[in-house]
C-alpha cells in the first residue's frame, strides 16, 4: 500500500541531502561546540555556518538569530522575554485569537503574572483587522504577536501592514512564521518585525531545531536559565546535528522554492476546485486567496472529522482533522470558532496541506477514496438522516463553498 502523506503542516518529509549532511555530526563531529579542542570548533563553525543560512532565508543578520529546539521554545522566548524585558514601561500585550497555542498560552501565563493581554478578533476568512489593532494599542502596550500564516486555514495575514501600526507607537511586533517559512519568501525588513520564530522541520529539515529572529536592539530576557549559549539568550548544550540540517534545509529551499512552488499551488488549487465537485456540503475554511501556497481546509458537513481521518489512514492516507496539537480533543478547534464556523460543521474539520514530495497521483487517490469515505459516514449519521428526512440541515457557518468562493474571486480581480 502506497502512502500518500497530506499533514504537512505536523512536520514535513526530510530531504535525503540534509539527512546526509546530517549523519557525520552523529558519530565523526561530535563535539560539544563550547568545547577549545578542534572537534568543539569543528561542530561550533558547522553551527555558525548554519547561523548564517537561516539568517540568509529571511534577509536577517546572522547575529540576528538564536537557535531554539522548537518553535514552541521560540514563541515563548519571544513572547514571555519581550514582555518581562519591557514590563516597566508597560504590561499590555496584544495577539490574535488564532495563534498557535504555544503563543497564546504564554499570553495566558503572561495574564496569570499581571500582565493585561487583548485577544485580537478575526473576520470569517482569519483575517485580523488593521482597524481593530490600531484600536487595541494603549500606552502601556509593549508587544503585538500575529502569526504570519495560520497552520489549520493556511489564512496569511498582512503583517507588513499591522507592523507598521505597532511601529509607530514604539511597539515591539512579533510574527509566528513557521508554517510560511519555506512556502513564501519572508524578508525580516519587508515585513518591518522586530522578533519571527521559524522551524526546519516544516521545510525539509531535521525535527529539534529551530530559530528566533530577534532585530539587534530588542531587549529580552531568558527563559532557560544555565550556561552562555546563544550569546547568553538561550541556555543549553547545542543540537548540533539538527542545527546543521537546519541551515541545510534554509539554503535548498531558498533556491529550489522558486521550482517546486508552483507545483504545490497547482496542485492545492485542484482539491479546492475538485473536492467540493466531487462532494456535497462541502465549505473552504480560510481566505480563498489570501492563503498559503499549500494548504485546503474544508468543513465536511454531517460527519465526524476523526472518523474521516482514521478510514483514510486504512487506506495509507495521511490527513489531519484541526490543528495537530487539538485533534486529540473532540471539540471544535479554537481557529475554526474564531471564524464562526458553526460547531456542527466544524466537527467535520478536514486539512489537507502538501509539500514538494506530493503530486497527481496523491490527489487522485484523496479524491477516489473521499467520497466513499465520507457517504460511509454520514449513512451512519443521524444528522445526514434528518436532514434527508427533513431538509432541514445545520448553518454552515463563514465557510465558502466551490461556488461563493468563485464569487469570491471575481471581487478581487474588480
Amino acid at each position: 500500500m502506497h502512502r500518500i502523506y497530506l499533514d504537512n503542516q505536523s512536520g514535513t518529509r526530510l530531504d535525503a541531502r540534509v539527512l546526509q549532511l546530517i549523519l557525520p555530526f552523529f558519530d565523526q563531529q561530535y563535539g560539544n561546540a563550547q568545547s577549545m579542542h578542534t572537534l568543539g570548533q569543528q561542530a561550533k563553525d558547522a553551527m555558525e555556518k548554519a547561523r548564517v543560512q537561516v539568517a540568509d532565508l529571511i534577509g536577517a543578520r546572522n547575529e540576528e538569530m538564536y537557535f531554539t529546539a522548537t518553535a514552541s521554545e521560540a514563541n515563548n522566548l519571544a513572547v514571555k522575554g519581550i514582555a518581562q524585558a519591557y514590563q516597566a514601561k508597560g504590561k499590555h500585550i496584544i495577539v490574535s485569537a488564532i495563534e498557535h497555542f504555544s503563543v497564546l498560552n504564554c499570553g495566558k501565563r503572561l495574564g496569570q503574572a499581571g500582565f493585561d493581554v487583548t485577544y485580537l478578533p478575526v473576520d470569517k476568512d482569519g483575517l485580523i483587522s488593521p482597524e481593530d489593532l490600531k484600536k487595541a494599542l494603549r500606552p502601556d502596550t509593549t508587544l503585538v504577536s500575529i502569526q504570519l500564516a495560520n497552520s489549520e486555514i493556511g489564512t496569511v495575514q498582512p503583517i507588513a501592514e499591522l507592523s507598521v501600526i505597532a511601529r509607530e507607537k514604539g511597539v515591539i511586533f512579533h510574527t509566528d512564521a513557521v508554517y510560511a517559512a519555506g512556502f513564501m519568501d519572508i524578508d525580516v525588513n519587508q515585513l518591518g518585525v522586530n522578533a519571527l520564530t521559524l522551524s526546519g522541520n516544516q521545510f525539509y529539515g531535521p525535527k529539534g531545531a529551530a530559530a528566533l529572529f530577534l532585530k539587534k536592539g530588542v531587549r529580552i530576557t531568558p527563559q532557560t536559565d544555565g550556561g552562555v549559549q546563544e550569546a547568553g539568550r538561550r541556555a543549553g548544550t547545542e543540537n548540533i546535528p539538527a542545527i546543521v540540517g537546519f541551515g541545510a534545509a534554509c539554503e535548498l529551499v531558498k533556491k529550489e522554492m522558486p521550482q517546486f512552488l508552483p507545483e504545490i499551488i497547482r496542485l492545492r488549487d485542484r482539491l479546492i476546485k475538485e473536492l467540493p465537485e466531487k462532494i456535497e456540503y462541502v465549505y473552504l475554511n480560510g481566505h480563498p486567496l489570501k492563503r498559503t501556497p499549500h494548504n485546503a481546509n474544508f468543513s465536511i458537513e454531517f460527519i465526524e472529522g476523526e472518523a474521516m481521518m482514521l478510514f483514510l489512514d486504512q487506506e495509507g492516507i495521511y490527513v489531519s482533522s484541526g490543528s495537530a496539537c487539538a485533534n486529540k480533543a473532540l471539540k471544535l478547534s479554537h481557529v475554526l470558532t474564531a471564524i464562526d464556523v458553526d460547531a456542527a460543521v466544524g466537527q467535520g474539520s478536514l486539512s489537507l496541506t502538501l509539500s514538494k514530495y506530493n503530486n497527481d497521483n496523491c490527489i487522485d487517490s484523496l479524491l477516489e477514496h473521499l467520497p466513499p469515505t465520507v457517504e460511509r459516514l454520514r449513512q451512519m449519521s443521524p444528522l445526514f438522516a434528518h436532514f434527508q428526512k427533513t431538509g432541514k440541515r445545520q448553518v454552515a457557518g463563514p465557510g465558502t463553498d466551490y461556488k461563493h468562493q468563485h464569487e469570491h474571486e471575481e471581487q478581487e480581480e474588480h
